[in-house]
């Protein structure tokens, strides 16, 4: 297996496991008296990120490997990984408010009101890129963008007015 299909495995490894702990979790803090806000825009969400999956991996053969880019993809992983940790059963890819949960303000939330979302747009850029496929990073970066300014803006309202 060449180096591009291997780092596509596991990407969409990672995106598929993810998708099992978020369900797990999605349906605990529901089973606890959690609501879900903001669903009409999830198939989209999930839309977008398989295209994008699906459009790296149709692309990714055979071409040049940057590995300053695949550092900065390895960093976020890094940061990915921080984020899910600090939310841990709180973690999932729908928007969940639990009444009476305090906002989550420890680890890289510290920082950033939602760093999910800045790893996220950045993983969406530097992928594509790490494999010179500019025009697969720019569409997706704007795609994603637009379906942030209506997810951030949810979840912003229902977090808020939970808190």
């Amino acid at each position: 297996m060449n180096a591009a299909y291997a780092i596509m495995a596991f990407v969409t490894l990672q995106r598929l496991s993810e998708l099992v702990i978020a369900k797990r979790n999605t349906a605990r803090l529901m089973a606890a008296g959690a609501r879900e806000v903001g669903g009409e825009h999830y198939p989209v969400m999930v839309a977008m990120h398989s295209a994008w999956l699906a459009a790296l991996w149709f692309t990714v053969g055979g071409r040049p490997l940057s590995l300053p880019l695949l550092a900065i993809f390895a960093v976020l992983q890094l940061l990915r990984v921080w984020v899910l940790a600090t939310l841990g059963p709180r973690w999932t890819t729908r928007i969940i408010v639990t009444p009476d949960a305090p906002l989550v303000k420890r680890g890289p939330f510290r920082f950033v009101r939602h760093p999910n979302y800045m790893v996220v747009t950045a993983e969406i850029a530097v992928l594509p890129l790490t494999f010179g496929l500019v025009g697969i990073a720019l569409l997706f970066t704007v795609l994603n963008a637009a379906m942030l300014t209506v997810r951030i803006r949810a979840e912003n309202r229902a977090l808020y007015r939970a808190a």
